[in-house]
């Protein structure tokens, strides 16, 4: 059954990162006009390598690499380039770190930890970096992500709220109001307010695409438009946006992605399973392998079903990094698959110990719920829905575990609020809700 990031793709609402072309450098405007902009980023890279090489005592040239790999990792989901990101941009502030073009550096350094899930170092990093005091207030946006997945969601409203102020020239408040249109639509999200995270991203994307921002940071913001489409149970919209997203970075694999997801909410099965394929021969993601397993096991393709299931475990413990970074989805691939339950409790805990959102919540609440350990899966639950987050998925958990506990009202409330927020939240669980409301509805009960 597909597994539910956290918005979740709003799990990757970390600094945006461009380089605008007009501070660039001949050799490296001509490199931004090549026709397909998945050779953008590679050929900045060469640049800056070429740079580096020719001169490695200037930082400069270390934090630019950095931020184009950091650039990279997001076009690929290839964790390897944070790797890569955080050594250079390390060298970079052992050249400079006191003078106040060094914020730079340190902001990008705080966006690796960030990608890696080590939010508290992203704090720390984001932090110094306002620390510089050069009047710079893009480091809130990073702040208030960090403090999001903290759980901190006051702070994280405190700290958009200072993206307000706008700087002198036309790029600089076009920056500012990229990231304060995308961080208000997350805010937004959480609190429960999705027409307005909706409008939110719609403006982010209209700035994206007036400003010339690089194709994938465009792609980026019509596929989270199309996934808060997809919330509503907006399949038209969520469909342009990210067939949108797509025509403008070809091969985008969150849109392909994203684009399945759609797909099979319009029970078109076999054109899921094409574009699932195409996502995950550009980036195998665990969310991805279980989405499609899912399909196949709709269509009773149980071998072919068996194989994502078993790719979405190798994936997610490929390497260290991948560990922590995909803790939560393999916590719910486990529990939604009835397997593993024990550790989908321990991996939901652990994820716990970083990462504090009602998403993670959500996660431990339907582990313990699959564990059989009631009491502490609404504890759990409690959390995960005390900001008012409006998610169809939180919400069917949520009649699961109350109908478990024996609050039946509870449980019908949460069902019928789970089909009313999107009756095609899940290709599985839709159906489910709709039957469990039905018994429940019965005079006699279930």
């Amino acid at each position: 059954m597909a597994l539910k990031s956290a918005p979740a793709w709003l799990t990757l609402l970390f600094l945006l990162i461009w380089i605008s072309p007009s501070r660039l450098p001949a050799q490296e405007k001509s490199a931004q006009r090549e026709p397909d902009p998945r050779h953008e980023t590679d050929n900045v890279i060469r640049f800056y390598q070429w740079r580096v090489a020719r001169d490695p005592d200037d930082y400069f040239n270390y934090d630019k690499l950095g931020s184009a790999y950091l650039r990279k990792g997001r076009e690929t989901g290839d964790v390897s380039y944070y790797e890569r990101a955080e050594q250079v941009l390390k060298k970079s502030l052992e050249l400079e770190s006191t003078h106040r073009e060094a914020i730079s550096a340190t902001l990008h350094l705080g966006t690796v930890c960030f990608a890696e899930h080590r939010f508290h170092e992203a704090l720390a990093y984001t932090r110094k970096a306002l620390d510089f005091n050069t009047g710079d207030v893009s480091p809130r946006a990073v702040e208030g992500d960090v403090l999001l997945e903290l759980g901190d969601y006051d702070g994280a409203a405190s700290a958009y709220s200072k993206l307000d102020r706008s700087g002198p020239s036309t790029a600089t408040n076009s920056a500012l109001s990229y990231l304060r249109e995308t961080r208000r639509s997350n805010l937004e999200h959480f609190r429960g307010n999705p027409e307005a995270s909706v409008l939110h991203m719609r403006n982010a994307v209209r700035i994206a695409v007036d400003a010339r921002m690089p194709a994938e940071t465009i792609a980026w913001t019509q596929f989270s438009l199309g996934e808060e489409y997809f919330q509503t149970g907006d399949l038209e919209n969520a469909g342009q946006a990210t067939e949108s997203a797509l025509a403008v970075f070809p091969g985008y694999y969150r849109a392909l992605a994203g684009l399945a997801k759609v797909r099979v909410a319009q029970d078109r099965l076999e054109e899921a399973i094409a574009l699932y394929k195409q996502a995950l021969a550009a980036v195998p993601v665990p969310t991805d392998a279980a989405a499609l397993g899912d399909v196949y096991a709709k269509l009773g393709r149980t071998a072919d079903a068996r194989r994502q299931y078993d790719l979405v475990e190798f994936i997610a413990q490929l390497s260290a990094l991948s560990k922590t970074v995909y803790n939560r989805e393999l916590a719910l691939f486990y529990a939604d698959h009835d397997i593993r339950l024990s550790e989908a409790v321990t991996l939901a805990q652990k994820e716990l110990e970083v990462r504090r959102d009602v998403y993670t919540w959500d996660t431990l609440a339907w582990a313990f719920y699959k564990d059989a350990e009631t009491g502490e899966a609404v504890r759990a639950m409690e959390r995960a829905l005390s900001r008012g987050t409006k998610d169809a998925l939180i919400f069917y958990h949520a009649g699961l575990i109350y109908e478990r506990a024996g609050d039946t009202e509870k449980a019908k409330q949460f069902l019928r609020r789970a089909l009313s927020t999107n009756p095609h939240f899940h290709i599985f669980y839709a159906e489910s809700a709709a039957k469990i409301l039905r018994q429940l509805e019965m005079p006699s009960g279930r």
